[in-house]
């Protein structure tokens, strides 16, 4: 496994992260406490989760996901201390006023019920799940601040916020003369690479760490056409993901093509082109099964040249930084 700090930290992270928004929903209890043992096995010491993760397609049992990685370092040998814990605050997790959304209240209230449902008295990285326009920075902030002095937190991170919303917390940070963000977690793979125009940039400026999530884009970069023809294909994708296949399908069938003729499996080359972006701390994986991870895991080996990368670009164009991306 290789490690890296994560951003401007000096704490140490392995270079993929374990995700579990499919504990519960997809991944039975039994089988998540196999995946995360695997993954410690294979040198994976970063686990990232939400307080909302969990949801049946009612939208019921938020939280559960927590409550199975709470139930997996109950048993003890040395799990909890090797785990660079993740999850997030934002997510309406009762219908009730104030039961989501990042004011002082519910930041206290969430960071309770999630410490109680993971059996842990603290978060290594409690991440925003989204922005609160609603909410001022000195509040936020301030209960942030709190949370770190209790020993309930140590870092502070963000997910799905615009360049914009990252400069604006760290000022705001930077005032208080408080650490603000450590890292950022944003959509990003080959099929979408909107963060590279202002996102990326901030994250360089104030030395955040990116967490991409859906690397392989709900498994569109992972070899889906070939496995339509092999009828292997797992059925239960997003409709949007569906449009997007649709969307997408010629420029796919020309990437799993470019993919044969390197001799590597789509999937690994998705994550190892990621893992040569600047900024990328750790992709977010989220396999259902231990060959899943393994796969993952084979795409660190992997080192990608100019010439390959450059057709990358071909066949999934990218940004430059704003403004000279639309600009002269």
């Amino acid at each position: 496994m290789e490690y890296t700090h994560l951003g401007r930290t000096g704490l140490t992270v392995s270079r993929l992260c374990l995700g579990t928004m499919n504990f519960g929903p997809h991944t039975e209890e039994a089988d998540a406490h196999r995946l995360m043992d695997t993954a410690h096995e294979r040198g994976i010491n970063f686990f990232d989760t939400a307080n909302v993760y969990g949801r049946d397609p009612e939208g019921n049992l938020k939280g559960r996901t927590e409550e199975i990685i709470g139930r997996w370092f109950a048993q003890g040998g040395g799990r909890r201390e090797r785990t660079v814990l993740a999850t997030k605050v934002y997510g309406e997790m009762d219908g009730w006023p104030n039961g989501g959304k990042l004011s002082a209240f519910a930041i206290r209230k969430s960071v309770d019920a999630s410490l109680k449902r993971l059996q842990t008295d603290h978060i290594d990285l409690y991440q925003m799940h989204h922005i609160d326009r609603d909410t001022p920075w000195d509040e936020i902030w301030q209960a942030m601040e709190v949370l770190v002095a209790q020993g309930k937190i140590t870092y502070v991170g963000s997910s799905n916020f615009a360049g914009w919303h990252l400069a604006q917390a760290q000022e705001a940070a930077r005032s208080r003369h408080f650490l603000g963000l450590v890292s950022e977690q944003s959509l990003y793979n080959l099929l979408d690479r909107t963060v590279e125009l202002e996102v990326i940039p901030a994250l360089q400026h104030y030395g955040l760490g990116l967490l991409p999530w859906s690397p392989l884009r709900s498994g569109l970069l992972g070899g889906i056409l070939r496995k339509e023809r092999e009828g292997t294909r797992v059925r239960g994708a997003t409709a949007y993901a569906s449009e997007l296949l649709d969307t997408h399908r010629d420029r796919l069938q020309t990437y799993e093509d470019f993919a044969d003729e390197l001799g590597l499996d789509p999937a690994d080359l998705a994550l190892a082109w990621l893992l040569s972006r600047p900024a990328v701390t750790a992709p977010i994986v989220g396999p259902r099964t231990a060959a899943h991870l393994d796969a993952a895991v084979a795409a660190l080996d992997i080192r990608l040249d100019h010439k390959t990368l450059d057709r990358l670009d071909e066949i999934f164009p990218g940004h430059r930084p704003a403004p000279e991306d639309y600009a002269w």
